[in-house]
This record gives C-alpha cells, sequence and structure tokens, in this order.
C-alpha cells in the first residue's frame, strides 16, 4: 500500500470511528434520558394519583406522535395509547400496534408526561412543566425523524405559536400548510366521533394523505 493509500485509509477509518462513536454515544444518552424522565418528579405535588411518566423513543425514530398526556387505563398499564384513542390513533396511521410500539419507528412523546386526573368535564390539562423540561433534550436525539404528529390542540399550541389558526378545525383542514415537518391532527378520542361525522373531509381527504405520507417513511 502506497503513502496516499495509506493515508486515506487512515481517514476513512477515523471517519467511520467518529461515527460508530456518535452512534453508540447518542444511544447511551438517549437510554439516560429516558430513565431520567421516567424517574422525574418535578410536579408531582399536582399530580393526584402520583407521578408515572410515560414516553417512549429511540435514536432511530422516524415518526413522532405529541399527544397531550396518559389518561387514567394509560396511568394503570404504564403503555402509552393503550385506550380507545390509541386504537383509533393506529386506524388513522394505519399502522400495526407492533408497528406502533417499536420506538426505532415511532417515538411517543406527550406535552405532559404523566396523568394530570379528572376535571369537571375530562381530564385536566397536561402539566405544564414537561415540555420545557424535556422536549428539547429529547430533540438533541432524535435525528432521523421524518414527521411530527401534533396530535390535539395542546401539542399544536405549543408546537405553531403564531402560525396556528383560531380553531383546531382550521388548523386541521389546512393541514398541508404545516408539512413537512408537521402533520396537526384532532384527538382521536371516540367523543370526537361526532366532530368527524361534521367533517367528513378530515376521514375523506386527511386520512388517506396520512397513511401514504406514513407507509413511505415506515417502508
Amino acid at each position: 500500500m502506497d503513502t496516499q493509500n495509506t493515508e486515506n485509509y487512515y481517514i476513512y477509518e477515523r471517519i467511520i470511528l467518529r461515527f460508530v462513536y456518535t452512534i453508540v454515544n447518542d444511544y447511551n444518552f438517549m437510554k439516560q434520558l429516558l430513565n431520567c424522565i421516567k424517574n422525574c418528579t418535578e410536579c408531582s405535588l399536582f399530580l393526584e394519583h402520583g407521578p408515572r411518566p410515560i414516553v417512549r423513543a429511540s435514536t432511530t425514530s422516524k415518526i413522532v406522535v405529541i399527544g397531550q398526556a396518559p389518561g387514567s387505563i394509560v396511568h394503570k398499564t404504564g403503555i402509552p395509547w393503550d385506550d380507545k384513542s390509541g386504537e383509533n390513533l393506529r386506524k388513522w396511521m394505519g399502522i400495526s400496534s407492533e408497528d406502533f410500539y417499536d420506538t426505532e419507528k415511532v417515538a411517543i412523546i406527550p406535552m405532559g408526561f404523566c396523568y394530570p386526573g379528572k376535571g369537571k368535564t375530562g381530564d385536566l390539562p397536561p402539566r405544564k412543566e414537561c415540555a420545557p423540561l424535556w422536549h428539547p433534550q429529547l430533540w438533541n436525539l432524535l435525528k432521523e425523524v421524518k414527521l411530527i404528529l401534533l396530535v390535539g390542540k395542546y401539542a399544536q399550541d405549543y408546537y405553531l405559536k403564531g402560525v396556528a389558526k383560531r380553531t383546531l378545525t382550521e388548523t386541521v383542514q389546512n393541514y398541508t400548510e404545516y408539512l413537512p415537518k408537521y402533520y396537526v391532527l384532532p384527538h382521536p378520542s371516540p367523543r370526537n366521533n361526532i366532530w368527524q361525522a361534521k367533517n367528513r373531509w378530515f376521514v375523506i381527504d386527511v386520512l388517506p394523505d396520512l397513511k401514504d405520507r406514513i407507509q413511505s417513511i415506515l417502508n
């Protein structure tokens, strides 16, 4: 091997080693970060049922689902979107439970990581401490994301400051304005079936487009 080839070999070797080191480093950082989040007690004084942070992510996640906060069922099971809302969301996305819970494909990062408890007309809003405390740290390690689903008004208000429409319906109706980074969706709660019945364009136009984009990313 001549001198030039030897130099090139060592340059490539250093590049590869640096690349491998970055991957391993990010993986370890993500593992540590997720452990920190799952042990978070930042707002425990305000949680009637105590803290149980729910989050799933990988450095290789391609799609990120940002919802509002776990409900009572998820608080018990520890599995995100493990309820009727989750069933509806997976149907909207056109993916199986296996793919949905594969963190190499989908990261699940709520606005509030813990169940906030019941209010007068449903669950309380997600705690405001979580997103500014943990989301930026997660984004630093989510480097392969192709699409972010903003599910519900809390996620949209936070991530679409200044560009969201007057109502959630208007925002979702103009979903193409937020692509290719964000895909805006209503909350998939069965209580929103009436909303879907009133807004048939969502089922006819939006959902087929969403499924096509997700299949394109995952396949």
